[in-house]
């Protein structure tokens, strides 16, 4: 029987996937844009100018939100798309739906905009937006859950890939964490109260908040690990029954490692020695899964001479593994009465933000970009490593100031004399950590500066390219 000519074979469904990558790199540079400026304010505070909604209390909520949210999510999103079709040899499944996901995600990030500055908030946090946006994500995650799901339950394989476990776990996680967290009574259009109280809301709060950080943070971005360092490498996994392990300890572990964050608080001390407890074992699971991403490289590491792109994903998994080890030490309430409400504890944030979830995001946009435009490549390499310099040297100026500024000020904070009053006031320990206030915006600026650099190399490879749809092999398409 002929083969039918590939135009008329059936294609994947990537104009949604385009959408996302383009917004994602966008947002990139936003998010970090506000993360320079509210840095700078803490070293020089006159930089909010007086204006009311340039405040640090104000700008800092509209970071995380750009950063995680925006950034992070539209990465999410952009990449599940791109590989749960790959992998299951599938269209979209309902794309007019996938449509939705896409201009019902930016509706509600444009609304954050609007009324984080404004002040408009829940007080939660990584959960600030109120609650009618609350409803708009949870009715645009729903979509997104019946795409995803959808484009599996209509896969032509019948293997499930493991990256797709990692981003089904977090899309059905991320839906009961923010469903939950996010109970609320409305007062007004733009103001509601917390269904819950007292210790209890502290306790939802952070069992949200660590899982934020579990599920959206890390498993969504872990799917990413597994489907495009194999692809960069050209190599297979190398050891697809340890991802298997690894999805299923990190899953189990990960939900109860919340009450760390609440060490030496109003929280019974079962509960805070429970989440200590699972954030030390969450350190074997987590480095499995950077052991067998790094080991996937195994006969192929000269590929990391000449290939910044694998060097992005790699060093990704680098800072990955530092970060799951810092974590867990941190939860030992030992290590926490020094650390806690310290510049140690957004050193570590950042490790984890900066190192782990954006390069490992940079380097799946990079090989994602020019594929999307039928290029083979980035219109500049050299712009690609030079991105990668750049913002590894932002990183490590970043996160060792905040690590030293931490150390010195824990330090500081629990100095007495022999009589039992404080060696220092509070203003004296601000007063140190003024010069490491200022190595973090100049570690800022160039991760930032990296993302300029990318945000040129990507219109350079839209204008150059031309969006292809890519046919599925069989019938069915590989890209």
């Amino acid at each position: 029987m002929a083969i039918a000519p590939a135009q008329a074979r059936p294609a994947y469904n990537d104009t949604v996937v385009r959408g996302f990558a383009l917004a994602s790199v966008v947002y990139g540079i936003v998010g970090m844009l506000v993360g320079v400026i509210i840095a700078a304010q803490l070293a020089w505070p006159e930089l909010n100018f007086g204006i009311p909604f340039l405040s640090y209390g104000r700008l800092r909520p509209l970071h995380t939100n750009a950063v995680i949210f925006a950034f992070g999510g539209s990465v999410l999103f952009a990449t599940s798309y791109h590989v749960v079709q790959r992998t299951c040899q599938a269209t979209l499944f309902l794309p007019k739906l996938a449509m939705f996901t896409f201009l019902g995600w930016n509706l509600v990030i444009v609304l954050a905009v609007i009324t984080l500055p404004l002040g408009m908030t829940s007080g939660k946090e990584y959960a600030e937006l109120e609650w009618p946006i609350d409803l708009l994500i949870a009715v645009v995650w729903v979509a997104y859950a019946i795409v995803f799901f959808g484009t599996i339950g209509t896969r032509k394989v019948r293997h499930i890939y493991v990256a797709n476990w990692f981003f089904g776990a977090f899309i059905i996680a991320v839906a009961l964490l923010h469903i939950v967290n996010s109970a609320e009574i409305p007062v007004s259009l733009t103001k509601s109260y917390s269904a819950y109280a007292g210790v209890q809301d502290a306790m939802v709060q952070w069992w949200y908040g660590h899982n934020a950080v579990g599920f959206f943070l890390t498993a969504g971005f872990l799917g990413i690990m597994y489907y495009y360092i194999p692809k960069q490498a050209e190599r297979p996994v190398y050891s697809y029954r340890l991802s298997i392990v690894h999805f299923w300890a990190l899953i189990f572990t990960y939900m109860w490692a919340g009450p760390h964050h609440l060490h030496y608080t109003a929280l019974p001390d079962w509960a805070q020695s429970i989440g200590m407890m699972f954030s030390l074992v969450l350190l074997a699971p987590s480095w499995g899964g950077m052991i067998n991403g790094i080991m996937t490289l195994s006969g192929a590491w000269h590929k990391l001479r000449d290939d910044p792109i694998l060097k992005f994903l790699i060093v990704s998994l680098s800072f990955y593994g530092m970060s799951t080890f810092e974590g867990p030490m941190m939860s030992i309430k030992t290590v926490n009465a020094l650390s806690h409400y310290t510049d140690w504890t957004v050193g570590h944030v950042h490790s984890g933000a900066l190192g782990w979830v954006g390069l490992v995001s940079i380097g799946a946009l990079y090989f994602l970009i020019p594929r999307m435009w039928g290029r083979k490549a980035m219109y500049s390499t050299r712009a690609v490593e030079l991105h990668f310099w750049v913002a590894t040297i932002g990183i490590v100026l970043y996160i060792a100031a905040m690590w030293i500024a931490g150390v010195m000020q824990g330090l500081m904070w629990r100095a007495v004399n022999p009589d039992g009053t404080l060696v220092y006031s509070f203003v004296e320990s601000v007063k140190a950590t003024y010069p490491f206030y200022v190595i973090r915006v100049l570690g800022g600026l160039l991760y930032l500066s990296g993302m300029l650099i990318m945000g040129w190399n990507t219109v350079m490879t839209i204008r150059s390219g031309k969006a292809q749809p890519a046919a599925i092999p069989g019938g069915m398409a590989t890209a």
